[in-house]
């Protein structure tokens, strides 16, 4: 079966995130990892492929080529960089624009059956790409999927929808995104993480994938960034000791100097 893991490039949940003056995520390697969903998403595609092949995907500048080779240091089998300026600025609907581009050009070198994405990507929480990326395939989709499985040419998944279970299927080739908990991920050896940062990447521009300019980045996209502002510093933590036996008579006056209405 040959696999492509849609992949992501996203700053650490504990980094000091921010835009550029332009209104565009700042990514670093040093502060910025592998998407954490997209790992159970390389786990699902590297159980699932047999004598198949892995392709990593992603989209972005230079430093997404870090969450490419983290997943080749997983087990993917190559990877695809999508950088160029002209994507720069791109929205969700640019964004799978040109990851469907990159997949219909490697399904012409040699069928793609399967297309997983995480559920959804750590630093926007937008949830739909994967779904934009199965239309503009015109793909069957299954999403939010917490166990898989393919039989021949059908593919059964299950996900938890509104505290409701759902059992569903469709066939190949489709488009699947799947949960943080439909597998535990592995933890590349050192031999492995070394050996991937010595693999090529294939590079692929706009052009090459027949994309105009107004069809990504910037020029294409529907959304755009009205401001933007630094996140307010917390207030130092109010401590309350019982040393003199009245912490209970602390707590109510701090609460009724602050409204309680309003802090509870």
């Amino acid at each position: 079966m040959r696999i492509v893991v849609c992949v992501k490039h996203v700053p650490e949940l504990e980094s000091d995130r921010a835009f550029d003056t332009s209104g565009r995520t700042v990514r670093t390697v040093e502060n910025s990892t592998l998407n954490e969903v997209d790992e159970n998403a390389v786990e699902e595609a590297l159980q699932l492929r047999g004598e198949g092949e892995v392709i990593a995907l992603t989209l972005g500048p230079a430093p997404a080529a870090d969450a490419l080779r983290r997943a080749m240091a997983m087990g993917a089998d190559q990877g695809v960089h999508l950088c160029d300026e002209a994507f720069a600025g791109s929205d969700y609907g640019g964004t799978a624009r040109a990851l469907a581009a990159a997949i219909n050009r490697l399904h012409a070198q040699a069928p793609v059956d399967l297309v997983l994405a995480g559920m959804t990507a750590l630093d926007g929480l937008g949830s739909v790409v994967p779904t934009m990326l199965a239309a503009e395939l015109d793909r069957p989709y299954l999403g939010v999927v917490h166990r898989l499985q393919v039989e021949g040419r059908e593919v059964r998944a299950v996900r938890e929808v509104d505290a409701v279970t759902e059992h569903v299927s469709t066939s190949l080739p489709a488009v699947v995104s799947v949960t943080d908990v439909i597998n535990v991920p592995r933890f590349p050896k050192y031999n492995d993480i070394m050996a991937a940062r010595g693999k090529e990447l294939t590079v692929w521009n706009a052009a090459e994938l027949g994309l105009a300019t107004d069809d990504v980045g910037a020029a294409g996209a529907r959304t755009a960034t009205a401001g933007t502002q630094p996140r307010p510093p917390r207030a130092e933590p109010v401590v309350i000791t019982d040393d003199d036996g009245d912490a209970g008579a602390q707590l109510a006056q701090y609460l009724i100097e602050r409204d309680f209405a309003e802090t509870r």
